[in-house]
């Protein structure tokens, strides 16, 4: 497997026979939490979820920081500050076609989107230049987030093989295959 000089991929299968496993590892080389999610599942598509979920902006800051969501969730962005606040976002995934601007609005309202487009999504608001959070959505809904330590953990995932993307917001996304066959592990060392 290549992936050029800056991530290196170590995947080892260890096969089970099962027809859904999980796939485990550790996301080292990147400072805070990293997301790990599989691309595509060949034949499958995934309804919408229909919870909603929710960002906050708080204490002049995008709470949490990073959100992970499935393609065709809806995002509700509350401002619980004193002060007006803006969201926006110039790409989805690089595309600045995707970019859009919620506008501005004041303290206690919310607006929605439903993100239905894949990549990471970076939150910025036009009042406070300072303030920054992400949205990453997943074309499945086989994601995670490491812990402090960078290690991850997907249930469910059906026996195959799948091209599986790490994602930090200090590093470049890597993407690798990986062959699931029951408990498998895939770790990843990410480089800017």
């Amino acid at each position: 497997m290549k992936y050029g000089i800056s991530a290196a991929l170590v995947v080892l299968a260890v096969a089970s026979g099962a027809s859904a496993g999980t796939i485990s590892g550790k996301v080292s080389g990147a400072k805070g939490e990293s997301v790990v999610y599989v691309e595509a599942v060949t034949g499958k598509t995934f309804p919408a979820p229909s919870q909603h979920v929710t960002v906050n902006q708080k204490g002049l800051m995008f709470v949490p920081h990073i959100v992970v969501v499935q393609v065709g969730t809806t995002v509700e962005f509350l401002n619980s500050d004193s002060v007006a606040h803006n969201v926006f976002w110039p790409s989805i995934g690089g595309d600045k076609k995707l970019g859009h601007n919620m506008g501005t609005w004041p303290q206690g309202e919310k607006r929605n989107f439903t993100f239905d487009k894949p990549g990471a999504v970076p939150l910025l608001c036009n009042v406070h230049p300072d303030m920054a959070g992400y949205i990453i959505v997943s074309p499945t809904p086989y994601f995670a987030t490491t812990d402090k330590t960078g290690a991850y953990h997907i249930d469910n995932v059906p026996d195959g093989t799948y091209t599986v993307t790490f994602w930090n917001e200090g590093t470049k996304p890597h993407s690798g295959q990986v062959t699931v066959s029951g408990d498998t592990k895939a770790d990843a060392t990410l480089t800017k």
